[in-house]
C-alpha cells in the first residue's frame, strides 16, 4: 500500500506542477486573447466600441488583477471545467471543441498503439524463442521502417493506396456526403474505412521497435538462472516461455509503452496533418497558426493529463507484475 501511495502523490505533485506551467506559459507569450479578438473584428469590418474591450475581458476571462489572483481564478474556472472560449471558433467553448476532437485521436491513434504494441511485443517474443528463425530475420526489415521519417511513410502510403491503387480515401475522418455522425454501423463502418490508412501507417513505423527490444530482452531473460532450473524441471516449454521468460521480458516494453500511450494526443500531430483527419493534433495546428492561447492551454493540459495518467497506470501495473519494485520502495 506504501508504495501505491507513492505514486499517487508524486503524481499529484506532478499534475500541480503541470497545472501551473500551464497557467504561465500562455502569459509569456506576446499579446493577449482580447487584443487578438479585437484586432480580427477590425480586420473583418465591425465596429469597435469603447466597451467592447471591457465586454471581451469579460467574456474571454481577461483579468487585470495581480498574477497571484488570476492564478486563483484559473485553478477555481478549472475545477468547474471552465477552460475559456475558443477564438478560432468563437464563441464556442474551448471543452466543446476539444471533446469534439479528443474521441478521433483516442479512437485512432490510441487503438493503432495498442495494436503495434501488443504485435510487436508478440512476435517479439517468438522471435527470442526461436532465435534465427525466418521471424526473427525479419527483425531488420521492421526497424527499416522506423528510421524512415514518419510523414515519409504516410505520403508514400497515400500515394501507393489513393492513387496508384485507389483502395482508401486521402483525407477525412468519414464519408460527410453519406453518413452523419452517430453510433450507428454506417457511421463506424465510415470511420474505419477512412481511419485503415493512417492506423496503418502508424503499425508499420512503429512495431519494429516493440519487435526489436522484445526480442533483445528474451534473450537476454532466456539465460537467468531461473530459467535454466525452470527448464532443467522438465517444465512445460509453454509455460516457462510465458510465465518465467515473457512475464519478465516485457516489463521494460511496458515502461515504453506508458510514454507511448501518453504521447497519443501530442504524437498526432503529423498523422492528422497528412491525412486530413479531424483529430486533437489537427485541433492544436489550428489553434497555433490562428493564435489561440485558449485552445492552446485546454490542449497542453489535456497532453499532461494523458502523460501523467498513463505513467501512474503502468507504474501501478508494474507494482503488480514485480512484485519487486514494490519490495524496493
Amino acid at each position: 500500500m506504501r508504495f501505491y501511495l507513492q505514486k499517487i502523490a508524486f503524481y499529484l505533485v506532478a499534475l500541480w506542477a503541470a497545472v501551473t506551467l500551464n497557467f504561465l506559459i500562455p502569459r509569456l507569450m506576446p499579446g493577449n486573447p482580447v487584443d487578438i479578438m479585437i484586432a480580427k473584428m477590425g480586420a473583418a469590418g465591425q465596429p469597435i466600441t469603447p466597451g467592447t474591450r471591457h465586454a471581451l475581458e469579460v467574456e474571454l476571462g481577461g483579468s487585470s488583477g495581480s498574477l497571484l489572483q488570476q492564478y486563483g481564478d484559473y485553478l477555481v474556472n478549472l475545477l468547474h471545467g471552465n477552460l475559456g472560449i475558443s477564438l478560432t471558433n468563437y464563441p464556442e467553448q474551448v471543452t466543446t471543441v476539444i471533446g469534439q476532437a479528443l474521441p478521433w485521436t483516442i479512437a485512432l491513434i490510441g487503438i493503432a498503439t495498442i495494436i503495434s504494441f501488443v504485435l510487436g511485443v508478440g512476435l517479439g517474443m517468438l522471435a527470442g524463442w526461436k532465435r534465427g528463425s525466418w521471424l526473427d530475420n525479419l527483425i531488420p526489415v521492421t526497424t527499416m521502417f522506423q528510421a524512415v521519417p514518419y510523414f515519409w511513410l504516410a505520403l508514400i502510403l497515400v500515394l501507393v493506396f489513393t492513387r496508384v491503387i485507389p483502395l482508401f480515401p486521402f483525407a477525412g475522418g468519414y464519408d460527410v456526403t453519406t453518413t452523419t455522425p452517430g453510433f450507428t454501423l454506417d457511421f463506424i463502418g465510415s470511420a474505419i474505412y477512412y481511419g485503415f490508412l493512417p492506423a496503418l501507417t502508424i503499425v508499420i513505423s512503429s512495431i519494429g521497435g516493440w519487435m526489436l527490444g522484445m526480442r533483445n530482452m528474451m534473450v537476454s531473460t532466456l539465460s537467468e538462472d531461473y530459467i535454466v532450473t525452470a527448464e532443467a524441471k522438465g517444465l512445460n516449454p509453454r509455460r516457462v516461455r510465458m510465465t518465467y521468460a515473457a512475464r519478465n521480458a516485457v516489463l521494460p516494453s511496458l515502461s515504453g509503452f506508458a510514454i507511448s500511450l501518453g504521447f497519443v494526443v501530442s504524437g498526432s500531430i503529423v498523422t492528422e496533418q497528412v491525412f486530413s483527419y479531424p483529430g486533437i493534433g489537427q485541433l492544436l495546428f489550428t489553434a497555433v497558426s490562428n493564435d489561440d492561447y485558449a485552445l492552446m492551454q485546454g490542449v497542453f493540459l489535456v497532453i499532461s493529463l494523458s502523460v501523467l495518467a498513463a505513467n501512474l497506470v503502468v507504474d501501478v501495473l508494474y507494482g503488480l507484475i514485480d512484485p519487486r519494485t514494490r519490495a524496493r520502495s
